[in-house]
């Protein structure tokens, strides 16, 4: 068996985050591009967010004037993809809807009896979707049941249970010919360390020069990959330090203690660039450097902008606000704009909170299929096909003529032509092209080009092409039966576990709106404003770390678990900066994941360019009486000397931006305002109208900027109405 490679050539850190990143990444790929011809140095990125950002920039920069236009640049899971397709063309890499089907499957088969606590957990909503994720990770580090038994160890008994499923779950992927996205480097790495059929020969013969960036997030497997894929070539590794999150959950330490003696380890510092300024000479800086190492500003004072409101619907229509504010202010499109939030749950309510404050938003991934009036209404189609062509009994579906029902009501609602016609004309044989006569017959993509904003057609086009994949793979598989009633099962399984923005990653970077994503995916972005979003302590640093699965005192004992759950004292210190190796820890596993969150925090204050935002709302304290919570690290912001929060005016006398803000307005005031006059009258004091009059002068002036639709402007003449008396109209 050939020797396993090992990592040789250089480490360059940058000495914490900075915004020069893309440029450093630029000028050392210019070197070696220079060395060794463009077409022979491949840069390999270890996540796919941001790609696109770092082709372009590599691409454009004065830098790379002499190279190619679109150089090789591709993250480590894309490139391993290609190494397995290499190895064998026939392998077929599942889908994340035919994972959740061939799982459950699998669950549904197990003879071991289920831990009683599983079956208890079993009724949390999150449940499945926990379970999930930790599935992938341990399929990510190769953790199986046999090879833990093997070393001596003795996992939990719900662990234990998990790690079976997971591995008689591999054990059916590999009959049927399928690897699984998780297993990709894992399989790759294994194929090319034994080099076979030549294969780690074949890979490395058109590379000359690796270019690794984002090196802190590197975890074992992907290592060995990258020693593999850059054997007989120069390997140049860039990362930061201070700026590992991914790799720390599940390996604590510091990059550079972690990569053998193979390679030479630099410090750069951080230079400026065309469009990035060190994150030091950026407004908020010394925030930014503070949050990653505990080290307070050298001189002057760094800001960043505070907004409170009293629930967090308030802080989302503030922060429509002030974006709206920003854009008249500086002209900065709304694509310049970024929001991040501590969970990717929360995505789906913060955008439609935006939306109706008529902010459009975009972001990476894919939504649930569930928000989906398009997949929504091809569901009730299958369900109605599956009705049509079930004979005789229902076969034990309970409610299955009220789901019909309610099917029925949803196409006529969405279809004027709906008939039991057009049901009849759209039934056939083959399910996949009966939906895709449906879709024709019905103009359902030009129905939802002419009512959806584009950034949402574009996601209702994705559901659609999802839901037609899932009927390709009903029609191919033995999982389900081809039929309507396969379908449907697969199709309602997929829609009840899907996750929003979770399973579909992609590299572009979202445009057309503003970007609303974890912070996690800040990362690797960079915007003119940036808005953090629920800075409570709730959430930074949260209570619950790694997993909602199980109670943190069951963690710290879960040895086995993929992720780091009793670290020494000694590793916490030597992991993250703020912690000192003398500090006296009380409890080691929740410093050590609260200071990740606080790393988390300030890679997405490093992607403002121009204005951060730490955005917080009250929250209830198990009485009447609300307080607010903000999270401990704005306290500890707010408490260092040379740094600064200034707190935005959200009152709702500030001034008033957007169409969509200005009509709430004029449908809140006028009553608001008359009572406001007379409480004044009846007390004895006296009402300035002075403040009114500007307020009702100002919303007129932005109306005018804008088409009312008739009902609308009839509603808010009416308010007036109402404001002066005139309770009953009579026209």
């Amino acid at each position: 068996m050939p020797a396993t490679p090992a990592l040789e050539g250089t480490c360059k850190l940058l000495p914490g985050p900075s915004a020069a990143r893309f440029e450093t990444v630029a000028t050392e790929y210019a070197a070696l591009a220079s060395a060794y011809g463009p077409r022979n140095v491949l840069v390999v990125k270890r996540h796919p967010t941001g790609l696109e950002r770092i082709a372009a920039r590599v691409a454009d920069s004065s830098e790379t004037t002499e190279t190619p236009r679109s150089p090789r640049v591709e993250s480590v899971p894309e490139h391993a993809s290609k190494v397995l397709e290499e190895f064998d063309p026939t392998l077929d890499r599942l889908e994340y809807e035919e994972r959740i089907e061939l799982i459950s499957l699998v669950i549904e088969g197990m003879s071991r009896e289920v831990p009683p606590y599983l079956e208890r957990a079993a009724a949390h909503e999150s449940f499945v979707r926990d379970v999930g994720q930790l599935l992938l990770e341990a399929t990510r580090q190769r953790i199986t049941l046999a090879d833990l038994e093997d070393l001596g160890e003795s996992p939990h008994e719900c662990l234990a249970f998990l790690y079976a499923i997971n591995d008689r779950f591999h054990e059916e992927l590999a009959s049927r010919g399928y690897v699984e996205r998780a297993d990709v480097i894992p399989r790759a790495v294994e194929l090319l360390e034994d080099d076979a059929d030549g294969l780690r020969t074949r890979v490395t013969d058109s590379i000359d020069a690796v270019l690794a960036i984002e090196f802190e997030e590197y975890r074992r497997l992907d290592r060995r990959y990258l020693a593999a894929i850059s054997d007989g070539a120069e390997l140049v590794c860039l990362g930061e330090r201070h700026a590992s999150v991914e790799r720390t959950r599940v390996e604590p330490g510091r990059i550079e203690n972690l990569v053998g003696p193979g390679l030479t380890i630099e410090t750069l510092e951080g230079n400026a660039g065309e469009r990035d300024r060190p994150a030091a000479d950026r407004p908020h800086g010394g925030i930014v450097r503070f949050l990653a190492t505990g080290e307070g500003p050298t001189a002057g004072t760094s800001h960043a902008k505070r907004i409170r409101t009293r629930t967090a619907r308030e802080q989302a229509k503030a922060v429509a606000t002030e974006i709206q504010a920003l854009r008249d202010r500086h002209g900065w499109r709304y694509d310049e704009f970024a929001i991040g939030l501590p969970r990717i749950e929360r995505v789906p309510e913060t955008r439609r909170l935006l939306r109706e404050a008529g902010i459009p938003t975009a972001t990476i991934g894919t939504p649930s299929l569930a928000e989906d009036p398009a997949v929504n209404e091809l569901y009730a189609f299958v369900t109605v096909q599956c009705d049509r062509e079930r004979s005789g009994p229902s076969h034990g579906e309970h409610g299955s003529d009220r789901d019909r029902d309610a099917a029925i009501e949803r196409l006529r609602a969405r279809v004027e032509e709906f008939s039991p016609a057009l049901l009849e004309e759209c039934a056939g044989a083959s399910v996949s092209r009966s939906i895709a006569r449906w879709i024709r017959l019905t103009d359902l993509k030009g129905r939802i080009a002419a009512s959806e904003e584009w950034v949402d057609a574009r996601e209702q086009y994705d559901g659609i092409r999802r839901v037609l994949e899932i009927a390709r793979f009903v029609e191919e598989t033995d999982l389900v039966g081809p039929d309507w009633q396969g379908l449907r099962r697969m199709l309602r399984r997929t829609i009840q576990y899907d996750a929003p923005y979770v399973h579909a990653v992609e590299t572009r970077t979202p445009t057309g709106g503003v970007a609303v994503r974890s912070v996690d995916d800040l990362k690797d972005d960079s915007r003119e404003a940036v808005f953090v979003l629920d800075l409570i302590d709730e959430a930074y640093p949260g209570e619950q770390f790694l997993t909602q699965l199980f109670p943190s005192a069951w963690l710290r004992e879960m040895a086995t678990y993929p992720a780091v759950t009793d670290p020494e004292p000694s590793a916490v210190a030597s992991t993250f900066a703020p912690v000192d190796p003398g500090d006296d820890l009380a409890s080691p596993f929740e410093t050590y994941h609260a200071q990740r969150s606080r790393r988390r925090l300030a890679l997405a204050a490093r992607a403002a360019r121009s204005a951060l935002y730490c955005c917080s709302y009250e929250r209830g304290s198990g009485g009447l009486r609300r307080t607010y919570d903000e999270s401990r690290f704005l306290k500890l912001i707010d408490s260092t000397p040379g740094l600064v929060l200034e707190d935005v005016d959200n009152r709702t006398g500030a001034a008033i931006h957007g169409e969509t803000n200005a009509i709430e307005a004029l449908l809140d005031q006028p009553r608001g305002e008359l009572e406001r006059v007379i409480r004044e009258a009846s007390t004895g004091g006296e009402a300035d109208l002075a403040e009114t009059e500007a307020l009702f002068e100002e919303i007129a002036l932005v109306l005018e900027e804008g088409d009312l639709d008739p009902a609308l402007a009839e509603a808010i003449r009416s308010q007036f109405e109402f404001a002066a008396g005139e309770v009953i109209r009579r026209d």
